[in-house]
């Protein structure tokens, strides 16, 4: 049954809840508060820092391949409540994941970037490498007379 745009994924829901249920709830889903970027340019390379609210050092991987920086981040959480006799009371279980991936340059390697991460902040420093023009090298067939 189709169900009109202004109503989540639940009508009855999102009918007993206040109007701003539904920007909520594609938010949360669609990690729009999550992976903010802020990008400082220095003499001698990009500071990046990454806003992950509410992730762990141990949910962000960060890996460098092909010129790409990409950084992931996987977040779950079981919020599981049960009654004396081991009756659930509430269970509610959230899995999401976010990536985002920058173009650093071929000549950047992993030993290059410098990663911290703390307070929900995941700070990255790319140094800038000049890419090293190819040289056309003239060859000159010997002539024999």
């Amino acid at each position: 049954m189709l169900m009109p745009s202004i109503f989540g994924e639940n009508l009855i829901d999102d009918f007993f809840n206040d109007f701003t249920r539904p920007a909520k709830t594609v938010a949360r889903y669609n990690n729009a508060s999550v992976m903010r970027t802020d990008i400082k340019e220095t003499d001698k390379g990009y500071e990046l820092a990454i806003d992950l609210p509410g992730y762990k050092k141990e949910d962000v991987k960060a890996e460098l391949k092909d010129g790409y920086l990409t950084v992931n981040a996987e977040m779950r959480q079981n919020e599981d409540q049960k009654d004396e006799d081991g009756r659930y009371i509430r269970r509610e279980r959230y899995y999401g994941t976010c990536s985002r991936s920058f173009y650093v340059g071929e000549e950047v390697t992993q030993d290059d970037i410098k990663a911290r991460f703390e307070d929900g902040i995941l700070k990255l420093s790319v140094p800038k490498k000049e890419e090293t023009p190819k040289v056309e090298e003239t060859k000159y067939i010997q002539i024999e007379g």
